[in-house]
């Protein structure tokens, strides 16, 4: 972990923003989208004992976008998606460290019938915690590219902040591509919403480091 936690882009340091997706006993190196709980828990004991300043990404956020500086060691720590196995696995080791996370939830995919995602309870367990904050990843996950209807983009951007911010009674500030996809209009779609800053994955040279609407992470 310590090798992937400094980045340096063009010889400047960027605040590494770790983006996790299933975290589960059971999980295999093939899987791009899985980590092992054992894994997830030795990375997070090592952010612990060797006092890295893990903020909550809002907090890194506007940090960012008040070019205020950022202490040394500093990182955020992200989920995508809203596997169950966040809450199973990933919610006891974030307690354990008291680290805060951003978990950004597919809408409709809330309590579906697999049993595979979330459902409201856990995700108001979560936020009762004080340590998870949760973030829209649209409302069925689609390549946002794809999408030629600005009706169809709004529907996804919009709509998935409006039912969140009324389940959990709260405003949802926090906003994820799926799959780190977007483009200029769809990044001033998800401004027009409300959001106050979005992540990617890796956006590019053309997105600056400083961009609070496509924020780099690291898987």
């Amino acid at each position: 972990l310590s090798g992937c936690l400094v980045n340096f882009i063009q010889g400047k340091y960027v605040v590494p923003i770790a983006m996790y997706h299933s975290v589960n006993p059971l999980a295999v190196p093939e899987n791009r989208i899985e980590v092992s709980t054992q894994t997830f828990e030795r990375q997070m004991r090592f952010l612990k004992i060797h006092h890295y300043n893990v903020l909550p990404l809002e907090s890194l956020a506007t940090l960012i976008k008040e070019r205020k500086k950022i202490p040394s060691k500093t990182i955020a720590i992200t989920f995508d998606d809203g596997y169950k196995d966040n809450y199973i696995y990933a919610f006891p080791v974030l307690k354990k460290y008291n680290l805060p996370a951003t978990i950004f939830i597919i809408v409709n995919e809330v309590d579906r019938p697999q049993n595979d995602r979330l459902n409201w309870k856990e995700i108001k367990e979560m936020q009762d915690s004080g340590l998870v904050t949760f973030g829209s990843h649209t409302l069925n996950h689609p390549f946002l590219t794809d999408i030629k209807s600005e009706e169809g983009l709004r529907k996804e951007i919009f709509s998935s902040k409006m039912i969140l911010e009324e389940k959990l009674g709260r405003k949802v500030n926090a906003f994820s591509y799926p799959a780190g996809r977007f483009n200029d209009k769809i990044k001033q779609l998800v401004k027009d919403a409300g959001y106050e800053f979005a992540v990617a994955t890796n956006p590019g040279k053309k997105f600056a480091n400083e961009d609070i609407f496509a924020l780099k992470r690291l898987r």
